[in-house]
């Protein structure tokens, strides 16, 4: 008769099968923390909230633990669900450097990155050229809109990179460095620019170039009225060269699109502005030569 208590016959019995948890289930429970919100989560992975909520649901099944509570209507972590976040970005992590790795990566991730209008309608074409000679199967989704409004991407995870203007401080998990620098300026027509009240063309708040505008006219005690206001660049850029009055934005812009500058005293002068590439950490190898291209086209 065998000593070990798990053979019979010289068969061996089944051990007791271990369990697993499904990492799709960990990275939506990392997402959710994440973006602070099942809500903020769904644009994160692409699932419904309700989809969120079953897999959450599942999650807690698998372990026999409860992950969150309830106060109001925000989703609190328990303390066990607190003690999962760092084990399952452990091994998620793991995951991702396996798939990277060792597996076959048919269809890669896609690099989203986010720039102010001023960028996308300049320099924007050429990197992508140079881009694409390099990493002919990566996948790009770009964005375009304000700096403001990219940076809040950024934070709630939907965007790798983002080409900005002016500082906006340190965020967790990245870096930012000033790429490039460039001067504002008045556009629009000399004869707008004579007026005893300066009529203005300006995008809505929060606009460091309208910020700017008002504010060296205030300083200068130059009267003005806003004629004009609008969400976004195309529209603003119509104004101009529709004689409505006159705006602030960069010299690049100015020149790519061709648009009159207002040079000497006739109006307050308006300061430069630095440009500023921020990049989460850990980003593929293409999306570090892209981050590397636009910093090169900015700084030049």
């Amino acid at each position: 008769m065998s000593d070990t208590p798990h053979a019979a016959h010289g068969v061996a019995l089944p051990q007791r099968m271990a369990r697993n948890v499904p990492t799709e289930l960990l990275r939506s429970f990392v997402a959710i923390v994440e973006a602070g919100s099942m809500a903020q989560a769904t644009e994160m992975i692409f699932l419904t909230q309700s989809a969120l909520s079953l897999q959450m649901k599942r999650l807690e099944d698998v372990l026999q633990q409860k992950l969150f509570r309830r106060d109001g209507r925000r989703l609190i972590l328990t303390p066990i669900g607190e003690e999962l976040v760092n084990h399952a970005r452990t091994l998620l992590a793991l995951n991702d450097r396996i798939m990277r790795t060792l597996g076959q990566d048919l269809e890669p991730d896609p690099i989203c990155v986010g720039m102010v209008q001023d960028f996308a309608d300049t320099l924007l074409p050429d990197v992508l050229e140079q881009f694409r000679l390099g990493h002919p199967r990566a996948r790009l989704v770009v964005r375009v809109g304000g700096s403001a409004e990219l940076l809040e991407m950024f934070d709630r995870s939907r965007l790798d990179l983002v080409l900005c203007l002016g500082q906006h401080g340190d965020r967790p998990d990245a870096t930012w460095e000033v790429v490039g620098q460039d001067r504002m300026t008045w556009i629009g027509s000399a004869q707008s620019a004579e007026s005893a009240e300066v009529p203005l063309v300006l995008l809505e708040p929060p606009c460091r170039f309208r910020e700017a505008a008002l504010r060296v006219l205030g300083h200068a005690r130059r009267g003005y009225r806003l004629v004009m206001e609008t969400p976004n660049l195309p529209a603003l850029r119509a104004g101009v060269r529709g004689g409505m009055g006159v705006s602030c934005r960069t010299r690049r812009f100015a020149i790519a699109e061709g648009l009159p500058m207002i040079s000497g005293t006739t109006l307050p002068a308006v300061p430069g502005i630095e440009i500023v590439l921020v990049r989460r950490n850990n980003l593929s190898d293409a999306a570090n030569d892209l981050a590397n291209l636009l910093a090169a086209a900015a700084g030049s």
